[in-house]
């Protein structure tokens, strides 16, 4: 089934912003240790805003790491049922996927209103604002399952990236 012009947005966006991320995290981290190392200083924020953009990264990165089938899963059960069957579980399994992370998405942003009063130790910006991770990945993730919940019961995923794919030669 191709995907719809709001679903290749929505993957580029969700690509774009975890790309970003890494890429302030990798810098963060790596001008730090440089400066600690070389220069006997280091910026004291720094690993803060690491932790939190790592925290960012896995709960927006979940909803694509299941369209590659890249999360843990049992499949030693379904595999020994018949295609069609096989294909109601992976249908329940989905709905109570949704289910649950609807309520974490629910709970998430409760929690967030909940500390938003509350500062981080070294930034001094609102605790709700890194707990924000948790219900928009979590929202995002029940997107991602929803675009592809067909593709999800047939267990048909989106091909992934190889590291010998990248370059040529093999891990």
């Amino acid at each position: 089934m191709p995907e719809s012009r709001f679903e290749r947005w929505f993957l580029a966006a969700n690509r774009a912003v975890i790309f970003s991320m890494m890429a302030v995290m990798t810098t963060l981290v790596f001008v730090n240790v440089v400066a600690r190392y070389a220069f006997n200083f280091s910026i004291i924020w720094a690993e803060e805003v690491s932790q939190y953009l790592m925290i960012w990264i896995a709960y927006l990165g979940a909803g694509l790491a299941l369209r590659e089938g890249r999360h843990v899963a049992l499949e030693m059960l379904h595999d020994r049922l018949p295609v069609a069957l096989g294909r109601k579980v992976r249908m329940v399994v989905g709905g109570l996927v949704l289910a649950f992370l609807g309520a974490v998405t629910v709970l998430g942003f409760q929690f967030a209103v909940f500390v938003w009063n509350q500062e981080t130790p070294v930034l001094n910006i609102s605790l709700g604002i890194p707990s924000l991770a948790i219900p928009i990945g979590t929202l995002l993730f029940a997107v991602h399952l929803l675009l592809m919940f067909r593709n999800y019961a047939d267990r048909r995923f989106q091909p992934g990236y190889v590291l010998e794919d990248l370059s040529g030669e093999g891990v």
